[in-house]
């Protein structure tokens, strides 16, 4: 079972010593190397990564990447074993590669556990946080090219709950599948919108529509799939996350 878990990174940091992760950079075509494995050799689209985030290294994987299990983590986030609050025990709680093996015997694929929002669908958090074009071309672009999944649309929409941070691990077959699908939806978002003007933070567009691009496939293909604790390597503000939750709910943007 070859298992290659990317760890998408722009900048140097601690890695995980196991065979299992693969630091890559994220944006190579636009930095100089830190040392990693570059998004910007064979087909790529590396110079993509302001609008497409860790997509980037998704993209490259897809294309290039031999394994039997691919999956994405981010530089300052793992799926860990269970959540400590020291950051160099966090470090511990990371899952090797005996365990990954022995969670893919089990399971087709491994997302984050659910990120709950409770007082908000899906649908009006992302509404709150983000210029709604992305989300209102992916409705439409589903409509029109993939009306099969528009009734897993909605219902993700929905609901209170998602796996973010474009986090998990999947078979080959499958990632193969979602990466298409996804592209797919995402390429045409590009053709039809124009960001001239957004400011970095909504010029992230594309990253932004991906995370919940997850749950709809994983809902209207039925996938089996395993949730696993997230733990970022840093500590929170959660006093200030709050806030800006609340006012992006009172205020909006």
């Amino acid at each position: 079972m070859k298992i290659r878990i990317l760890v998408a990174a722009h900048k140097k940091y601690w890695m995980p010593d196991d065979s299992v992760y693969m630091p890559i950079q994220v944006g190579a075509a636009l930095h100089p190397a830190l040392g990693y494995v570059l998004d910007n050799t064979g087909d790529n689209i590396s110079d993509k990564n302001p609008n497409y985030c860790e997509l980037t290294a998704l993209y490259w994987a897809w294309k290039n990447l031999d394994a039997d299990y691919i999956g994405l983590v981010h530089y300052r986030r793992y799926f860990t074993r269970k959540e400590v609050y020291n950051i160099e025990k966090k470090k511990e709680q990371i899952l090797d590669g005996k365990e990954w093996e022995n969670i893919l015997s089990k399971y087709p694929a491994v997302v984050p556990d659910k990120r709950n929002y409770y007082i908000e669908t899906n649908r009006s958090h992302y509404n709150h946080a983000h210029y709604t074009d992305g989300l209102d071309l992916a409705e439409q672009i589903i409509k029109e090219k993939f009306p099969d999944y528009f009734p897993a649309f909605n219902t993700v929409m929905n609901r209170t709950w998602a796996h973010m941070f474009n986090m998990f691990v999947m078979r080959r077959d499958l990632f193969d599948d979602y990466m298409a699908w996804m592209f797919d939806i995402l390429f045409e978002i590009e053709k039809r919108v124009d960001i001239t003007g957004w400011d970095n933070y909504e010029s992230r567009i594309y990253g932004f529509v991906s995370e919940l691009l997850l749950d709809i496939w994983l809902e209207k293909n039925k996938i089996v799939y395993y949730e696993q604790n997230v733990s970022f390597m840093e500590k929170q503000n959660w006093i200030k996350k709050g806030g800006n939750f609340i006012k992006r709910k009172v205020l909006g943007r």
